[in-house]
């Protein structure tokens, strides 16, 4: 049986085709020089695909994955975490990122 498309709705509004390796891309680059395996980085993306698509819907918003990652990565690695969440979150002041560090 086919998987029915999933669809990302960006925060500009914008929709397309969800794209593992691109999430693949993103969680490496927060993983950079951290005992992370690729088996582990490869499970982690099958997790939240698989959760995405067993909620039934087509359409999810970006920020719902951005969400499920830092969440992930918050338990396998917490330098990598932090790495993802200040990209995501566009960090623009030292104090944003201080008070990400503080609740760890």
């Amino acid at each position: 049986m086919d998987e029915i498309p999933l669809r990302i709705i960006k925060q500009d509004g914008n929709r397309e085709e969800f794209n593992r390796k691109k999430l693949i891309r993103g969680i490496q680059a927060a993983c950079t020089k951290r005992p992370v395996s690729a088996a582990a980085i490869e499970e982690m993306v099958s997790q939240i695909e698989y959760d995405l698509r067993d909620r039934g819907s087509e359409e999810v918003e970006s920020r719902q994955i951005g969400e499920m990652v830092m969440k992930k990565l918050k338990k396998l690695d917490e330098v990598a975490y932090v790495r993802f969440a200040s990209v995501y979150r566009n960090f623009q002041a030292k104090e944003e990122f201080l008070s990400e560090l503080k609740q760890l």
